[in-house]
């Protein structure tokens, strides 16, 4: 595999922006600000980073036009509204992507899976029946995938991935290394001190354009199928339990747990470490403050915290003295004090008016 090269008109069409200086000048990657080299092109993404930008050696950079006037030491810009954007977007361009396409000699697929011709199966991957594999899609080695599993187009499947449950995906869907899609819910009836295995019967839907990273588990349904929707993004080693729906376009950050049959909604991000307990809803654009536990159904929109921030730690022992020395006083008390202060604001309130 080698490295892609663009000239810096070619770059500026990809983005939809506007080239200027050196049109036909060769660059080979991007690069951050301080790292970059002349063959590189970064990105500045407002004008705190204009001393940095002044001194980057990059060959161009991608700017809003209000920067041009300001950064001196440059000549070659592709000028876009949304410079953050402009290098997403050609990240993609400059990315090393597998060119191989058709099956390896050591995989294993059954005669009635349907494979697309351009798709790549990687060396000892397993393809169970009734499968089908969509055009473009890559699937790396050692991956198993058992019977009527459904994988769409321009699918990228990383190495030692399992899908069971008859899963189905849509396009453009990225599942990274080790993860499993289909597993087992964790689901148990308790009678007479014992653990009954409940046997789940439902699968896994995932829409178009979801990412999922390494070492995650999204287990299949009890009875109804788990559910991702378009545009899910999932950070590594998070478990999504049987039942669960997530929503169009949530962000889920690394070590996340969701536990079986809760709903979280669209557009909401799950920072590092949240917990969501069973059984319980999240609205529309909701957003969990990371290592946050979350025990109850969130109704409205907005941003939620739970436990307590980082503290000097003579301080952390001082404030969890505090907190149990409050925990011993009733509430009702707590509640009077309060209505005792009130009460007495109100009175020098209206003395001082008084005396005016």
């Amino acid at each position: 595999m080698k490295s892609n090269r663009f000239q810096l008109d070619e770059l500026a069409q990809l983005v939809r922006g506007e080239s200027i200086g050196q049109h036909n000048l060769v660059l080979e990657n991007l690069a951050s600000l301080e790292q970059a080299q002349p063959h590189h092109i970064a990105f500045v993404n407002g004008e705190k980073y204009i001393e940095a930008a002044q001194a980057s050696k990059a060959g161009a950079l991608i700017i809003p036009a209000v920067l041009q006037s300001r950064l001196t030491a440059h000549q070659n810009f592709i000028i876009v509204d949304n410079p953050y954007l402009a290098f997403a977007m050609l990240t993609h361009a400059f990315e090393i992507k597998v060119q191989k396409r058709g099956i390896e000699s050591t995989a294993q697929i059954d005669p009635s899976a349907i494979v697309a011709d351009d798709a790549y199966i990687g060396h000892y991957t397993v393809i169970g029946e009734n499968c089908v594999v969509g055009a473009n899609t890559i699937i790396q080695s050692q991956v198993k995938i058992d019977d009527g599993v459904e994988i769409g187009k321009d699918c990228f499947i990383d190495s030692h991935v399992t899908i069971t449950a008859a899963s189905k995906l849509g396009n453009r869907v990225r599942i990274h290394a080790n993860t499993v899609i289909g597993g087992e819910g964790f689901g148990f009836a308790p009678y007479q001190g014992k653990w009954h295995r409940i046997a789940q019967l439902g699968s896994v839907q995932i829409a178009d354009d979801v990412r999922i990273g390494s070492n995650c588990s999204i287990d299949r349904g009890a009875l109804d199928d788990t559910i991702l929707e378009q545009g899910v993004i999932i950070d590594n080693l998070v478990q999504i339990a049987h039942n669960v729906k997530v929503g169009a376009h949530t962000a889920i950050a690394a070590k996340c747990g969701v536990a079986g049959s809760s709903t979280i909604g669209k557009n909401c991000v799950l920072a590092g470490g949240v917990g969501i307990v069973g059984h319980i809803s999240l609205a529309d654009n909701v957003t969990i403050t990371a290592m946050s536990m979350v025990t109850k159904t969130i109704s409205e929109a907005g941003s939620y915290s739970s436990g307590t921030g980082l503290f000097e730690s003579g301080q952390w022992k001082r404030t969890v003295v505090r907190l149990r020395q409050l925990a011993d006083v009733p509430l009702t008390r707590i509640v009077k004090k309060l209505d005792d202060m009130q009460t007495r604001i109100e009175s020098l309130e209206t003395t001082l008016k008084s005396r005016k």
